[in-house]
């Protein structure tokens, strides 16, 4: 039996260039699976799509690729979701204690150790070596020594054994399963054989979404223009709302507008984040140019999606309530 692992980053992503969310429907393609198995995720928590309000971004481009090539995915993690919401109670619960939250302290500053090292550019091999393995395993020690093993964890120790178990019974063929990166250690030391990643050369559709998401991270020390034109070259639904992103933070509104317009009147029902941004910033520009009729629509456009992100939703209740305005950018 053929497996090879991958560890997913969740919003972190968008920090890998060369392991973004991209990369990862690569590398699967690439190895040929009968099928995709999420090793962090409920078969219940994939069908609600709960993994969308926890931003796996990786997800929101293999799951349109299962469907065109028939690759099906199942999610094998018992009870996932509701173990890390336990989990978030527990946090929450130690919160009001003033012990607890000294033990919530350390990990915070035991989470941001780990997350200098993730910030860092990551290729996929990285994630076979010392540099990153050893900082993910000391950063779980330490949490587990703290709290145990248990409601503070999600039960994860536990849930990544019986997932072991689950792949060791699996029927003979090539799988890839994706696992959250907290859980791929755990994992690992349950399933010591798997595959993991090795080298890899980025595509084209990889590097364009690098590009774009640097655009989502849109800083002012970044080279706009340069950001534009490339943007402009990858030419995606994606693109043209990020591109319109950057005109706006120019102050550049009716061009803004312009674009957004132009990518609302196609078909950008993908990825599925961004139907709800595209459609939340567009009531936000018809404000400023003084068009509150038009806004209006394209505010309850966002709340009549079947699912959009939080942050679109609040947007779209809040320009419903009041017009957007210039300062409350």
């Amino acid at each position: 039996m053929d497996i090879l692992l991958l560890p997913t980053l969740g919003p972190l992503h968008l920090l890998q260039p060369r392991y973004n969310a991209v990369t990862l429907l690569e590398l699967t393609r690439k190895y040929g699976p009968d099928e995709v198995l999420l090793a962090s995720y409920s078969p219940e928590g994939l069908v609600e799509g709960r993994w969308r309000d926890e931003e796996e971004l990786g997800l929101f481009h293999l799951l349109p690729w299962s469907e065109r090539s028939g690759v099906p995915v199942r999610a094998i993690s018992r009870d996932a979701e509701l173990l890390r919401a336990e989990a978030d109670r527990f946090r929450e619960y130690l919160e009001q204690m003033e012990k607890g939250q000294a033990y919530l302290e350390d990990e915070r500053a035991w989470r941001e150790e780990l997350a200098e090292v993730l910030r860092q550019p990551l290729e996929p091999a990285a994630f076979g070596e010392a540099r990153v393995l050893g900082p993910l395993t000391h950063y779980l020690d330490r949490v587990r020594e703290n709290f145990g093993e248990g409601p503070a964890t999600g039960f994860r120790q536990a849930r990544m054994q019986e997932v072991a178990e689950k792949l060791r019974s699996l029927p003979p063929g090539r799988y890839v399963v994706w696992v959250d990166l907290l859980d791929y250690p755990l994992l690992l030391e349950h399933a010591p054989d798997l595959r993991l990643p090795g080298e890899h050369e980025p595509s084209e559709e990889e590097r364009a979404r690098a590009v774009m998401d640097r655009a989502w991270l849109l800083d002012e020390q970044d080279d706009w223009a340069s950001l534009l034109q490339q943007l402009g070259e990858i030419g995606s639904p994606e693109a043209g709302y990020l591109a319109a992103q950057i005109y706006l933070a120019a102050g550049q509104v009716a061009d803004a507008a312009e674009l957004l317009q132009q990518v609302s009147e196609g078909d950008f029902h993908q990825p599925e984040y961004l139907p709800g941004y595209l459609l939340a910033r567009l009531g936000q520009v018809r404000d400023l140019l003084g068009e509150r009729e038009r806004a209006i629509r394209a505010y309850r456009g966002v709340l009549a999606l079947s699912w959009a992100p939080e942050e679109a939703r609040e947007i779209a209740t809040a320009g419903l309530r009041t017009p957007f305005r210039i300062q409350d950018l």
